[in-house]
């Protein structure tokens, strides 16, 4: 099958739109839902693991944090078997499947009381209160991390199955594409407000099995959306493991180090040849990383030598466009290492800044907030500014620069560094105002809530929302725009490793200037902890990461493509799902 602008031509001569904005809207609707079901978690796990399995205060700030930052991590799973072995759209089912029986099996757990503890707040005599047994915190971590190995899947598959529905070489449906991930953000938001509101609420007010049980049907409704639209995809055909490709240009480049670089590109091996299954663009050689560009000299004893250019890339020779793969790929490391800082940040505002909000007066009036739903802040910040942010900034921006995105993706994912470290900052004052007033009202050590409005909170929120918008989807099109056509989902899944390892370092972080402070958060009392002082280091560690940052994005070089030709339209092959 063919792609020709946007048509598709089957054997029997017959015409077929596929791809485009018609197809995208199931994937909208897709991580919608997925993402509904897994931030309503993300923002409210805490309370469980302190409320209903009996961890303590810090024991269930990590295992929240170690459990999203394995859920992200994992979306390197899917990215591989997505450039490896299955299409996008297989991927996406697959892996939305274990999510479900994830969600399945933590509904059946706090349906049952018999499978937890029995929480210490029900308890008169709190020496009775018992810490979960190793049964229940078994069914608790299963079911935890099917939930994260089926949202890494969907994380690193789902956003390339709706970027492939754009042709990026044409300079229109470059710019659709752009607005892709913006609308992609924005469904992923319309998602998380519904999770962060209506969810917790039903799991704060009906019981957590209730709560469970809707991201249950949450993902069956994404499962059905995804399916929807299979008819109507362009999908990638797996050309290999992108690993195996890069392994064998640095055992080549061993093998050849003894080997002169020659000075023309003409000396280097290239295969233009598509039947010998290589990637549908030719990426032109750069200068960076030198050293690998003697995986690609033509010995006198290559099959290559003699003009006949049939023999494919091997662990003693590899192609220019192999080569510079490889390179890619490690000028994008030091970005994901830039980007890391301001998750860690993240971690903060789904743990420590949940449990502040515990402490504070939740009332609207006659009704009563959820402490998890305040994240509900930064998201409908979000909500409206993205629209203006596609609809307005970018085509204004774009007059000027001449750049289908407004502005380059390491300019955007800059300034949202920068609105985390302001978030940090107006954390640590809003957090020494709310110990002030613990102090002035005599309620240091008392449970009952501050007189004080939980909606404080959302002046950090409002703010590292904006940095959100910026720095995740210009993340997201970074690293799909500038990875080779044979590592698209495992370069959107590398984006998801900053957040990932943001939530590990989070979890460092906190143990590191707990033991190095003499213990700012050690007390299990937020009255009597430091946290505004973690608040205000983190914010001057972003202020650190940012500068790292602009040596990284400097240095960085986007790449050249050479399209390759197939006639005189220069198609690209793809395939349905």
């Amino acid at each position: 099958m063919q792609r020709i602008c946007g048509h598709v031509k089957t054997k029997s001569g017959k015409e077929t739109t596929l791809g485009g904005n018609r197809a995208v809207l199931f994937v909208y609707a897709t991580e919608g839902l997925e993402n509904m079901a897994f931030l309503a978690n993300a923002v409210s796990l805490v309370t469980y693991f302190y409320g209903y399995m009996n961890f303590s205060l810090s024991k269930s700030a990590t295992t929240l944090t170690n459990f999203m930052g394995t859920a992200f991590l994992l979306a390197l799973v899917g990215g591989f078997i997505c450039d490896t072995y299955l299409s996008r759209f297989k991927t996406c089912v697959l892996f939305a499947f274990f999510e479900l029986v994830g969600y399945a099996l933590l509904t059946v757990q706090a349906h049952f009381h018999q499978l937890r503890p029995i929480p210490c707040g029900a308890l008169t005599d709190k020496s009775k209160c018992d810490a979960a047994d190793s049964s229940q915190v078994a069914i608790l971590f299963i079911g935890l991390y099917m939930v994260a190995l089926g949202t890494g899947g969907v994380k690193a598959a789902l956003p390339a199955l709706g970027a492939d529905q754009f042709d990026d070489k044409d300079p229109k449906e470059a710019a659709l594409l752009s607005s892709f991930f913006n609308w992609l953000l924005f469904s992923l938001t319309i998602g998380s407000i519904v999770g962060v509101t209506v969810v917790v609420w039903i799991a704060s007010n009906r019981g957590w099995d209730w709560g469970f049980g809707i991201c249950v049907v949450a993902l069956l409704f994404a499962l059905v959306s995804v399916c929807m639209g299979k008819s109507l995809y362009l999908n990638n055909v797996p050309m290999g493991s992108p690993l195996v490709r890069i392994l064998q240009v640095f055992v080549a480049a061993i093998r050849n180090r003894k080997l002169p670089l020659p000075e023309t590109t003409d000396e280097l091996l290239e295969i233009h040849d598509k039947e010998i299954g290589m990637p549908d663009e030719i990426l032109e050689r750069t200068e960076q990383f030198g050293f690998l560009d003697r995986a690609a000299i033509i010995r006198r004893n290559d099959d290559a030598s003699t003009g006949t250019e049939q023999a494919g890339p091997s662990w003693s020779l590899c192609t220019v466009t192999q080569v510079e793969e490889t390179k890619i790929l490690i000028r994008m490391l030091p970005i994901i290492l830039g980007t890391v800082f301001m998750n860690t940040c993240l971690a903060q505002l789904q743990t420590f800044s949940i449990q502040q909000s515990t402490t504070m007066n939740p009332y609207i009036m006659s009704f009563k907030v959820p402490g998890p739903s305040i994240p509900v802040i930064p998201l409908l910040f979000m909500f409206i500014l993205i629209p203006i942010y596609d609809r307005l900034f970018v085509p204004l921006a774009r007059k000027f620069t001449g750049i289908p995105t407004g502005i380059r993706h390491l300019q955007r994912i800059g300034i949202g560094l920068v609105l985390s470290a302001v978030s940090m900052a107006v954390a640590g004052v809003v957090e020494t105002r709310r110990k002030s007033v613990a102090v002035e009202h005599n309620m240091v050590d008392s449970v009952e809530p501050l007189p004080m409005s939980v909606f404080w909170l959302g002046f950090q929120y409002a703010i590292f929302g904006a940095a959100d918008m910026f720095t995740l989807i210009g993340m997201m099109e970074f690293f799909y725009a500038e990875s080779s056509a044979g590592m698209k989902s495992l370069s959107t899944a590398i984006s998801w490793c900053s957040v990932a390892f943001g939530y590990f370092t989070s979890t460092v972080v906190v143990e590191v200037v707990n033991k190095v402070s003499g213990g700012w958060l050690a007390s299990n009392n937020l009255n009597r902890d430091k946290l505004n002082y973690f608040y205000w280091l983190l914010s001057v560690l972003s202020v650190v990461n940012f500068g790292v940052y602009l040596v990284c994005a400097s240095w960085y070089k986007y790449k050249k493509v050479e399209i390759k030709q197939d006639g005189a339209q220069g198609n690209v092959e793809m395939a349905r799902a």
